[in-house]
């Protein structure tokens, strides 16, 4: 085995072996904080190359694929003792280096490589988890290794395996995702970078996100400034510039990492900023808002689904679920969405998330049906909020708020100087809502549920 770029090392520096087809692929590990950490002591790295084990002449690594298929495969047995090779060589004091070993294998098909995995590596290879153990990363090539490579050793005692992928696309070969990883993972040993406070900072760090944008001099260039508040000398008011930053920018390109905030971290501030990049802390989870748009003939069959479900949830707790049934197939059923979407006096909001339809609203042009209710509503031209519903999981997100909003939006560009609804009396939430929207009591009406007669309130929503 060859170890081109090999440094010095120490017995306690943690230890790392890389096995390649192309040793020389490995040079930039002589280069910066890497390379400065093997040559400090503070790291023992070694590249072998995978044909010294090869037993023939021509120095063959692999063959053909049993099934048959495009490609060559890595051979098991020029695996198995490049592997264990790593582990005959000799350790500062001369003699086998007996370390538990972590076996990495890099492959599109291996778990997402992350910040956590860096660090559990880190941790694994300096000894900060227990006893120090070896880390070796296999750099597959062609169709990728003989699976019984990881099979085998994932049953060794003292081998943990692993495999992971640097992202979702292929590479030629292991040893750009080996870079990967060795740079990663470096970096948060102990005594390598010079100021540890960066690493605290940095994305995906221990806050979950993603980082700051960051500037320097000059303070203004080609006609773009520095933020003012990062030249203030305020401490206070750049860390919360910075941690808003943060959130925005997360919120913008990875809502996974948004979703996954621990939400007892989260102050008010936090809150708020997440609130306007469209994100609503709910229970103990963080939760993208819905998008708004009109609704399109293909969603009759969705908005009847989620009038099933969500129409029952609004009647007074007395009302039958026959009843409730009834309602709904006779006015939210498919086919009457169908003719409601072709109806130029209503309009038709739909709230999708990634799941599908979780909210709707309907706005009925014209005279209201009931010569109660015009009575009632006094600023003309006027137009009804039918319906306005959300599934259960929503609430909580501002999911209703903005379909009412997109609502009043819509009423305003088709002229109307009002918008009236009707409420049961019943249902408190429901008139606690529509209060914080704006609209106020004005009277009330009888609505028939199946054979029920309800009682209503009349609520009605002036348009500026």
């Amino acid at each position: 085995m060859t170890d081109p770029a090999a440094g010095p090392t120490a017995s306690a520096a943690p230890r790392i072996d890389v096995v390649t087809i192309f040793p020389e692929y490995l040079r930039p590990l002589e280069l910066s904080l890497v390379g400065k950490a093997r040559r400090d002591g503070l790291l023992d790295l070694r590249v072998h190359d995978l044909r010294d084990v090869a037993t023939d002449r021509h120095r063959t690594v692999d063959d053909t694929p049993f099934g048959g298929g495009a490609g060559m495969v890595m051979r098991p047995d020029v695996w198995g003792r490049a592997i264990d090779a790593t582990g005959q060589a000799p350790g500062p004091d001369g003699g086998p280096e007996v370390r538990d070993v972590v076996l990495l294998v890099p492959t599109p098909s291996g778990t997402p490589f992350t910040q956590a995995i860096a660090h559990e590596l880190a941790g694994a290879v300096s000894g900060a988890a227990g006893p120090p153990a070896r880390l070796v990363l296999a750099c597959g090539r062609y169709e990728g290794i003989d699976a019984r490579v990881a099979e085998r050793y994932a049953g060794e005692p003292g081998v943990t395996v692993r495999e992971v992928s640097i992202g979702d696309y292929v590479l030629n070969g292991g040893e750009a995702a080996a870079l990967v990883v060795v740079e990663a993972v470096v970096r948060l040993l102990p005594g390598v970078v010079g100021n540890p406070e960066s690493l605290v900072e940095e994305s995906f760090g221990d806050a979950g996100l993603l980082e700051y944008p960051v500037y320097t001099k000059p303070p203004s260039w080609v006609g773009l400034d520095v933020p003012e508040v990062l030249r203030s000398g305020h401490h206070g008011a750049v860390a919360r510039w910075r941690r808003d930053a943060a959130l925005v920018r997360t919120a913008e390109r990875r809502p996974d990492l948004v979703e996954s905030l621990d939400v007892d971290r989260l102050d008010a501030r936090d809150r708020d900023v997440l609130d306007g990049a469209g994100y609503a802390v709910v229970g103990q989870r963080v939760r993208r808002r819905p998008s708004i748009r009109a609704a399109a003939s293909t969603d009759a069959a969705a908005l009847a689904d989620l009038a099933a479900a969500t129409f029952p949830l609004a009647c007074p707790p007395d009302t039958t679920l026959g009843s409730a049934r009834a309602f709904v197939a006779e006015h939210l059923s498919a086919e009457r969405f169908s003719a409601y979407l072709r109806d130029p006096d209503r309009t038709v909001l739909v709230a999708e998330d990634a799941t599908g339809l979780v909210g709707y609203t309907m706005l009925v042009a014209g005279e209201p049906y009931d010569a109660h209710v015009a009575e009632l509503v006094i600023d003309r031209p006027t137009i009804e909020l039918s319906k306005c519903y959300a599934l259960p999981r929503m609430h909580g997100t501002g999911t209703s708020r903005l379909l009412i909003d997109a609502s009043l939006d819509a009423a305003r560009s088709g002229g109307a100087r009002s918008v009236w609804l009707g409420v049961n009396q019943q249902n408190a939430r429901a008139r606690a809502f529509y209060a914080k929207a704006g609209f106020d009591v004005v009277g009330t009406k009888t609505f028939q549920v199946g054979e029920r007669l309800e009682d209503d309130y009349v609520l009605v929503r002036q348009l500026p």
